[in-house]
């Protein structure tokens, strides 16, 4: 099918695209919203319902990098195309599930093609825009990321309200296939990325270790917080996440054809980036997590009113993703990496100091600041990271920032929580978040804020290593745009 674009084909890419990653995001917090709803239909406990967010998260951090890669490989459209197809059909599956049983399964199903299409749509987006509009993109990105983390809860609480559970996941599905369609008819195999001559062989031990090392990472930080970090499980997990990454270390730099190329860890512009990356997320979703304890537990505040107390800072995440992005192609990416993570520690800080007796002001400002610092700093640091990157590797460089992001996320709970109940046990008493609730009595509160004020002054110390990490990092590298071919489209026609 040929259609004309003109010459805004990149504009026609990134709406069809957003379909995909609005859909992606907004399912993953309805599905959130569903949990406590799913739980009684089915009559389990939450722990056991849990397992229908966790295996699809799972499912989608321990597959990343092989799909990116795979994407690499033989093309980003079919990947994306098969990978939205798969989603779909695991959330009308999803759906019809007669017990929790099924219903998992049926996540882990959906969450292999979740996995397909979060790094593919992001090497796309960079790919259909020009290298001098790569912070536009990415921080087009972000907006929609924000976007869908925004009507996310809100959809699923709508439509548990008029229907019922299963339409959140049906919901899922009608995004889906309406991605598969967009995709098919947009999207242009060339232009996003369709590799060209031989077709490299894919690294199968590279992905299965990969996988395995990300499956304990993500058990053991998982596990840790609920059953305790000696407790033998937790320590093999570790241990054994150490261990694969060394040998898949090892391995890639004597594959023929490595699934990621680790040399790429020489560059500095490359490795500081990530570790900025990775050090950003660690103070971010400490914040996400523990604002609405200190909200609702301390302060009084029912859930529905947290909720329009956290709106401010997602809100800040949308605007200032484009717009630092866009601004970072113009005036370079150290300005706003470095200024954005000075405005985010400012924010942790201005968090540390919370008391029971604070105003709720203090902590929307407090996550206003922290929002803003973030949403600021990531679409520069990724263009910066992608600049140093061969266009080839797009699609696993595009995985494994989604993978530095979804681990950062975990381990900012993870050790933000050990923080905080360590406190807690420090000055007598249960060191277990699930006692923190506005029926706990004045010494308990008490015991939490302290806790939470330490948890953010050591994630502050870590975003001001992820400063230091932005200001040596180096300057993004200048790349040419990527020849077409005689069989490319013009700049005013696309093939679908």
């Amino acid at each position: 099918m040929n259609i004309s674009f003109g010459s805004n084909y990149r504009w026609w890419a990134f709406a069809a695209l957003s379909i995909g990653m609005f859909a992606s995001v907004a399912h993953h917090g309805s599905t959130i919203v569903a949990l406590p709803s799913i739980s009684d239909s089915f009559k389990t406990d939450l722990p056991t319902t849990q397992w229908v967010l966790i295996g699809y998260s799972l499912t989608i951090a321990a597959l990343l990098l092989p799909m990116g890669r795979m994407a690499d490989i033989v093309g980003r459209k079919p990947v994306y195309i098969i990978g939205f197809s798969i989603f779909t059909v695991g959330g009308i599956w999803a759906g019809f599930a007669s017990n929790i049983e099924i219903l998992i399964v049926a996540k882990v199903f959906q969450g292999v093609g979740a996995a397909m299409t979060q790094g593919t749509s992001m090497a796309m987006m960079v790919s259909t825009f020009p290298p001098e509009e790569r912070g536009k993109a990415l921080g087009l990105q972000m907006s929609m990321v924000g976007l869908g983390g925004v009507a996310g809860p809100a959809l699923g609480g709508l439509l548990i309200g008029l229907l019922n559970w299963q339409w959140v996941f049906f919901g899922s599905g009608i995004l889906g296939g309406a991605s598969v369609v967009a995709g098919l008819i947009v999207l242009d195999a060339k232009r996003v990325g369709q590799p060209s001559g031989d077709r490299e062989a894919f690294d199968w031990l590279g992905a299965a270790l990969s996988t395995t090392a990300m499956i304990s990472f993500l058990m053991g930080m998982t596990g840790g917080p609920m059953i305790g970090w000696t407790n033998p499980l937790i320590v093999v997990a570790l241990v054994g996440f150490f261990g694969l990454v060394a040998i898949f270390v090892w391995w890639e730099l004597r594959a023929p054809s490595p699934m990621m190329d680790v040399r790429l860890f020489q560059r500095r512009l490359f490795t500081l980036g990530v570790s900025a990356s990775y050090l950003s997320f660690l103070g971010m979703s400490s914040v996400r997590f523990l604002m609405p304890f200190y909200l609702q537990a301390v302060l009084g505040y029912s859930p529905g009113q947290v909720g329009l107390m956290i709106v401010p800072g997602a809100v800040m995440m949308i605007i200032m993703g484009p717009l630092s992005g866009r601004l970072s192609d113009r005036f370079g990416v150290r300005p706003f990496t470095v200024g954005g993570m000075v405005v985010s520690v400012s924010g942790l800080l201005l968090l540390s100091t919370l008391t029971p007796n604070s105003s709720y002001l203090l902590g929307v400002a407090g996550m206003v600041m922290q929002s803003f610092g973030t949403g600021t700093f990531n679409a520069p640091n990724n263009s910066a990271v992608l600049s140093a990157v061969e266009q080839s590797k797009y699609g696993v460089i595009s995985g494994f920032l989604n993978l530095v992001r979804n681990s950062g996320n975990l381990t900012s709970v993870a050790v933000a929580t050990a923080i905080v109940t360590a406190t807690m046990a420090s000055l007598g008493y249960a060191p277990s978040l699930a006692k923190v609730s506005a029926d706990g009595d004045a010494g308990l509160i008490a015991a939490f804020t302290s806790g939470l004020r330490m948890a953010y002054r050591i994630m502050a110390v870590f975003v001001v290593v992820a400063i230091v990490a932005s200001m040596f990092k180096g300057t993004p590298v200048e790349q040419e745009p990527v020849a077409e071919s005689p069989e490319l489209p013009t700049p005013e026609r696309a093939t679908a």
